[in-house]
């Protein structure tokens, strides 16, 4: 049994992002607890250089949608970078869900060899579509969540693998 480009992309970014929110709702019960206002939690980063958890989430939530679209054929919608609450954030993953929820394993046929130009450091780079999920979408995904983790946990929230891998099935 193979498996398809549905089966690598939709189902490991509803899982990711549904991680992230519920680390995200752990934050703002810390947060509450500890009478800690949220938006030193959103604004928090692992250091000075690097983008703030609302940054992290919302760039996970964006190459999440993006990458599944482009590999089922269509464009991404486009979220205006606005949350300043966890209230908003969960809204953007929601919607971001019901988006990646919305897509049929159909769409994606032939998506493993279809070409993806995106501008990569300026410059337009054309991946086939497996090279732009292996190399491109997963990882970033990733890595934000993972960043997002660590900031979390940089700031005290108590928060273990078993809260970034999530359910294990």
């Amino acid at each position: 049994m193979s498996l398809s480009m549905y089966q690598a992309t939709v189902p490991p970014y509803i899982k990711a992002l549904t991680n992230i929110k519920n680390f995200l709702q752990k934050a703002a019960t810390h947060a509450k607890d500890k009478k800690i206002e949220e938006s030193v939690l959103l604004q928090s980063r692992l250091y000075p250089d690097m983008f703030p958890l609302v940054m992290q989430v919302q760039i996970a939530s964006d190459i999440a949608r993006a990458t599944a679209a482009r590999l089922a054929g269509q464009e991404p919608p486009a979220y205006e970078d606005k949350e300043k609450t966890f209230g908003e954030l969960y809204e953007r993953l929601d919607r971001t869900l019901d988006f990646l929820r919305g897509l049929q394993p159909e769409q994606f046929e032939g998506a493993a060899n279809r070409a993806i130009t995106r501008p990569l450091r300026g410059e337009p780079h054309t991946f086939t579509g497996i090279n732009y999920l292996q190399q491109f979408g997963i990882p970033n995904v990733y890595f934000h969540a993972a960043t997002a983790y660590g900031i979390l946990r940089h700031n005290g929230v108590e928060l273990g693998k078993a809260d970034f891998l999530g359910k294990l099935d």
